[in-house]
């Protein structure tokens, strides 16, 4: 087979192939294999000379001809030979095959699609200039099993393919080869094998670009004319301004599926934030409503660190927040440091949370998690109820503590337990007595060091007050010599 490099032809068969082919093709209306017989010769010639031109057309002829008759199978078998032709040109084989998959929608059954599938993909096997043509083919196979229900051979078949490193690819249809392995393999259950392929999406693709301005979109379509004009055909087209909200979407979409699924809350907030950063979401006060309380309801059900603390903050500074006010209220309500008393907060949201598909207060068939979501939000409260009095207090008896957050002993025993194990809160619980202390004892280095600040905040005290009587001593016995000079003489009697 050539090396794909073009070179000029020796010859140029183009006259010899308008007369031959239509020979040709009245020749296998009585005789099939005698009008193939006729082209090849054609072939030979074209393909030694290296006549590009005439040699697709040869190429082509002859899967035409096969097509037109219904030979199926002399069809796949004359694609093979085709292809396995001594220094066969490269950029011929790729014309041939993009003619064939455009006969694809004509096959009378899906047995004789699969057979012209299967020539297809034997045909562009390891040859790096069909691997287009190769992903496209496999796509309709996969797309084919899945219809017929084997989604694990569907997503088999298409996961072997490696579509980010084909060079000749847009990038647009490599993200949805990307996106519909991921979502072939959420199907199949297949949760890892997912995570990994949705990995080789760079988010930066979806970033939102600056409005251009006319004479800026008149510059970008020059260039690209230009480098469409000094392309190479090994080449993929130039890449166009292509609005990839669509893909942004599916994408973000798939990335909370995964992430709720591994309960990841602080991650399914972030990436319904992206989603909220995006033109046609804005623009939609239905979408728009819905993702800012997603926002919300992640966030708060995110367990407790600085980051999830600081993302709280600033999702609690969005003015859009205003559209969705009670769910700004309970929003409100964690980053001020008073306590939520669960019974009190289920009453006044307990019905709006479960209006909605994230919540509910039973085990829910359509989503069995949004039982335990309804519970995890409970534990955030009381956790953020703990935080609040650690605060506030030093020592605290265990009546009075299980009092104040609505608990049980064994339930309060545990939450205290808990934060303190994730290094939440500092507390010690002494069991004879029944008293939590929430006070972090100091060790010696600390404590000593603490006397030393003292000490020397002290000294430095002590130094400024001798300055400053020293100063009024000063001051005083200066007025006084003053006040004595001022005084007249008494004359002698």
């Amino acid at each position: 087979m050539s090396d794909g490099a073009l070179f000029k032809p020796d010859k140029d068969y183009s006259k010899d192939a308008d007369k031959i082919i239509p020979e040709a093709e009245s020749l296998a209306k009585k005789d099939i294999q005698k009008g193939i017989d006729k082209i090849l010769s054609l072939e030979k010639q074209s393909r030694q000379a290296s006549d590009l031109a005439t040699t697709s057309r040869c190429l082509i002829a002859i899967v035409t001809l096969c097509k037109e008759a219904g030979d199926w199978s002399l069809l796949n078998e004359q694609v093979l030979l085709l292809s396995k032709k001594h220094g066969q040109l490269k950029q011929a084989i790729t014309n041939m095959v993009q003619v064939v998959m455009g006969f694809l929608d004509d096959t009378p059954n899906l047995e004789t699609k699969l057979s012209v599938i299967e020539a297809l993909r034997t045909v562009t096997e390891g040859k790096i200039f069909v691997e287009v043509e190769r992903a496209r083919i496999t796509r309709i196979l996969s797309n084919i099993k899945k219809e017929q229900g084997d989604i694990k051979s569907a997503c088999d078949i298409l996961c072997e393919l490696q579509v980010e490193t084909f060079g000749s690819m847009t990038r647009r249809e490599k993200t949805e080869f990307i996106l519909e392995q991921v979502a072939l393999c959420i199907q199949n259950d297949d949760w890892v094998q997912a995570g990994i392929l949705s990995r080789k999406i760079s988010t930066r693709y979806f970033a939102r670009k600056p409005k251009k301005t006319p004479e800026q979109m008149e510059k970008d379509k020059k260039e690209r004319e230009e480098k469409e004009k000094n392309r190479s055909a090994d080449e993929p087209p130039p890449e166009k301004e292509d609005d990839v909200t669509d893909l942004k979407l599916a994408y973000y979409e798939q990335q909370i599926i995964l992430a709720k699924h591994e309960d990841k809350y602080l991650e399914v907030c972030k990436h319904y934030r992206q989603v909220l950063d995006t033109e046609s979401v804005e623009n939609n006060p239905d979408q728009l409503h819905a993702v800012l309380q997603r926002v919300i309801y992640f966030v708060l059900l995110a367990p407790y660190d600085n980051e999830q603390s600081d993302l709280l903050h600033r999702i609690n500074q969005d003015t859009r927040n205003t559209q969705i006010p009670k769910d700004a209220a309970l929003l409100k309500q964690f980053t001020i440091p008073e306590l939520m008393r669960w019974p009190v907060v289920e009453e006044q949201y307990g019905e709006h949370l479960c209006s909605t598909d994230i919540f509910s207060k039973t085990t829910d068939a359509n989503d069995p998690k949004a039982h335990t979501r309804y519970e995890d939000l409970r534990h955030r409260i009381i956790e953020h109820n703990v935080r609040v009095i650690a605060k506030y207090y030093t020592r605290i008896t265990f009546p009075r503590l299980t009092e104040l957050l609505d608990l049980s002993d064994e339930e309060t025993e545990k939450y205290i337990s808990d934060l303190v194990t994730k290094k939440t809160v500092y507390a010690r619980i002494d069991r004879p007595a029944r008293v939590v202390s929430f006070e972090v004892k100091r060790g010696p280095d600390e404590v000593l060091d603490e006397w030393g600040n003292s000490m020397k905040g002290l000294l430095g005290l002590l130094e400024r007050v001798g300055h400053l009587m020293q100063r009024e001593e000063m001051m005083a016995r200066i007025s006084k010599q003053e006040s004595s000079k001022k005084e007249p003489k008494k004359s002698k009697a």
